[in-house]
């Protein structure tokens, strides 16, 4: 290996993968991909259903993930119901609860639906008092033409201490008892292996929904956390399973990568869902679609039989080791802790990933207008280059910070 190749691993694994080839991501359908300038190939076939943990509910392996305006796209929420996408997602918080109302309108408009979906809505509020769980179930369910929610979630919790509480379990069951919610449960995108490992210890956590990819799943950490989970009976969730946005093209070899995905029949993105999908314990994976494109595409992969293989499974870890510099785990109260707490480096770092990864700047901003960032202006050169030799990603935390003030602030 040459000096360059050692000081960039992506660059060295790039070019082992292209002489030794990705293994045999061969699509039983003659391929799902097509070339960047045609539409994605039209899903076939039934899509497959997975137990939802210890509630019992067969669920679709795809959920649809709803941050969008549902109001004016009544057509995906029509077509995932027609696909067999009947686990929807959506949130009281998601572009200001229109989200909800345009489920809401779409019951109204087919209240035969309302039988066929698996509805999970959640609250986030960081009170999370039992007075405002009440006001937002309330509204969801009147936005939403609905007299129950499936399953209802704390959203994005930070640490287990936020939800571990007497009256939130107290909440869950008199909302349970008067027929509002059937299941409960949380949401987190940080800290999830000690968030998980947690709430396996008690009895009243339902399901799970967590970011969970290719690049999280081979971490011992969070394998341990997910099986603990698993033994206990929750239901588990994954989102962000895109770890970090898409391959892109024009980056040390990124574009062999998608590439080579697509010579064996399946685009980036549908194989990093297969690898999601290949753990069983995982019960559904919840993806963005706001457009029939996405929608079209991401079936396709669901309903394709073809698993991925064990050498392909292990190539995606490769890939990850090589490419972990480019991607926030998580794991961000080390570095949080490395700074004093003076700025929420998780929170930053997610909102830019809608602005780098997704092309969203409008979201990424809202994000970022949200969070307690008056401390960064006072973050010294060496508070930063402590949290970068902690960070386990080998992350370049002072420049993504300085990078999240310019486009987002």
């Amino acid at each position: 290996m040459s000096d360059k190749e050692q000081s960039n691993p992506r660059r060295a694994f790039l070019k082992a993968v292209g002489l030794a080839g990705v293994g045999s991501l061969v699509a039983a359908s003659g391929g799902l991909a097509l070339a960047a300038n045609e539409p994605p190939a039209p899903a076939t076939g039934t899509m497959p259903q997975r137990t939802l943990g210890k509630t019992g509910a067969k669920v679709s392996m795809l959920s649809l993930g709803t941050m969008w305006d549902t109001p004016t796209n009544q057509i995906v929420l029509k077509q995932a119901l027609k696909l067999g996408v009947t686990h929807w997602d959506t949130a009281e918080s998601y572009e200001g609860g229109r989200s909800e109302e345009g489920i809401g309108q779409f019951f109204k408009k087919n209240p035969e639906a309302r039988q066929q979906v698996f509805l999970v809505t959640k609250s986030y509020d960081n009170t999370r008092t039992a007075k405002v769980f009440d006001e937002h179930l309330n509204q969801s369910l009147k936005r939403m033409n609905t007299s129950y929610i499936d399953l209802w979630f704390v959203h994005s919790l930070t640490t287990l201490d936020e939800f571990n509480k007497p009256h939130i379990k107290a909440w869950a069951e008199k909302a349970k008892a008067e027929g509002k919610i059937k299941h409960f449960g949380f949401s987190t995108h940080k800290n999830m292996e000690d968030i998980l490992r947690a709430a396996a210890k008690l009895n009243w956590v339902d399901v799970i929904m967590m970011t969970y990819n290719y690049r999280l799943m081979y971490n011992q950490k969070m394998k341990d956390a997910v099986q603990a989970c698993f033994d206990a009976g929750i239901g588990l969730t994954a989102m962000k399973t895109m770890g970090g946005g898409p391959v892109k093209a024009g980056s040390d070899g990124d574009d062999t990568l998608a590439e080579r995905f697509l010579a064996q029949g399946y685009s980036a993105e549908q194989a990093k869902l297969k690898a999601v999908w290949s753990d069983q314990r995982i019960a559904n994976i919840c993806s963005q679609m706001p457009n029939l494109a996405i929608l079209s595409a991401n079936t396709a992969a669901a309903m394709d039989k073809t698993q991925l293989a064990a050498e392909d499974l292990r190539w995606l870890g490769q890939y990850a080791e090589a490419t972990r510099c480019d991607y926030c785990a998580g794991c961000s109260g080390i570095c949080e802790e490395a700074l004093g707490q003076a700025a929420p480096v998780g929170e930053i770092l997610r909102a830019m990933m809608y602005y780098r990864s997704y092309g969203d700047l409008g979201r990424a901003r809202e994000l970022f207008a949200a969070l307690p960032t008056e401390g960064l202006e006072g973050i010294s050169t060496r508070d930063l280059a402590r949290a970068e030799r902690r960070c386990p990603q080998g992350l370049a935390i002072g420049r993504l910070l300085h990078e999240a003030q310019e486009a987002l602030a």
